[in-house]
């Protein structure tokens, strides 16, 4: 079933509008302004009301970096945001990166959702979670913080340090930091015989490995789905794989998931978008998850 999915019950996040490639956020109490490539309409609110709210602002010397500016000159560099559910709740370090990121996908906490409430649903204790192309570990957080025995990997140090700080802010530990190219990592914990009841893939469009391997999503995703599917433990499992490339839709998700693991049962499929104040809808890629409850 192909479903529309937004974050309905995160106070900490509000998308209040986007429009002529620019969003318009609020995270915490601060107020942003930076790109978007997917906001090709126009703006709902005014010139005026975009400036008088941001107080810090996103200018780009090129598609995928620039400076921030302040506005309100009392705006942090760095400042704390909390998320939480019925099952869970952790805390999140933000940042203004040179890239324009903070340190945090908001359209992911309806992935975060669906990851605790199928882990405490398992009758496997300490079920192990594997996530992939990890970032900062919100994702890998809220599946420790509901029990499991989590595994973060992703190949830049920088962000793995930076989820560490995550974990240490949520009161939590013991999640296993892996700095190592996730493709080679899959393939290492196959000839192992390792199995996890729920693995998380988020990966890039285009991306690198620490010692410089090369990772292009529509060249390199079907090796790692059929890889990733034999580490499923046949009982009790779950499995998420978003993409934001533009030229995926939920359909090709669907396909490579389905070609992959052909007995897969509870498929969704769809498309992660965020709800903005002023009315417009934000889309920001597809997903596919499944598991065997």
């Amino acid at each position: 079933m192909i479903q529309l999915l937004s974050p309905t019950n995160f106070p900490d996040y509000e998308l209040l509008d986007c429009g002529d490639f620019e969003k318009l956020e609020r995270f915490g109490d601060v107020v942003l302004r930076r790109p978007e490539p997917q906001a090709v309409w126009k703006k709902v609110y005014t010139e005026n009301e975009w400036q008088k709210k941001a107080d810090i602002i996103f200018k780009g010397r090129s598609a995928t970096s620039g400076e921030w500016i302040k506005k309100n000159k009392n705006a942090p560099d760095r400042w704390h945001i909390e998320y939480s559910n019925p099952e869970v709740s952790i805390k999140l370090r933000l940042g203004l990166t040179s890239f324009k990121h903070l340190g945090v996908f908001p359209e992911q906490a309806v992935n975060w959702d669906y990851i605790s409430k199928t882990i405490k649903k398992f009758k496997t204790p300490s079920p192990k979670v594997l996530n992939l192309f990890a970032y900062t570990g919100a994702a890998s957080l809220i599946a420790n913080a509901a029990g499991a025995d989590t595994t973060h990997v992703d190949s830049i140090k920088q962000v793995v340090t930076w989820a560490n700080e995550n974990q240490e802010l949520s009161g939590l530990k013991n999640t296993r930091w892996m700095v190592e190219d996730a493709l080679k990592y899959v393939k290492k914990e196959l000839k192992r015989g390792k199995k996890y009841n729920g693995i998380i893939l988020d990966p890039p469009a285009y991306g690198h490995g620490p010692n410089g391997e090369k990772w292009k999503l529509e060249d390199h995703i079907q090796e790692m789905m059929q890889d990733v599917v034999q580490l499923l433990d046949p009982g009790e499992h779950f499995l998420i794989l978003n993409t934001y490339s533009l030229g995926f839709s939920s359909v090709i998700v669907e396909n490579l998931i389905k070609t992959s693991f052909p007995k897969v049962k509870n498929l969704e499929t769809g498309e992660l978008f965020l709800q903005a104040t002023s009315g417009i809808k934000l889309p920001l890629g597809v997903f596919g998850k499944f598991n065997s409850l």
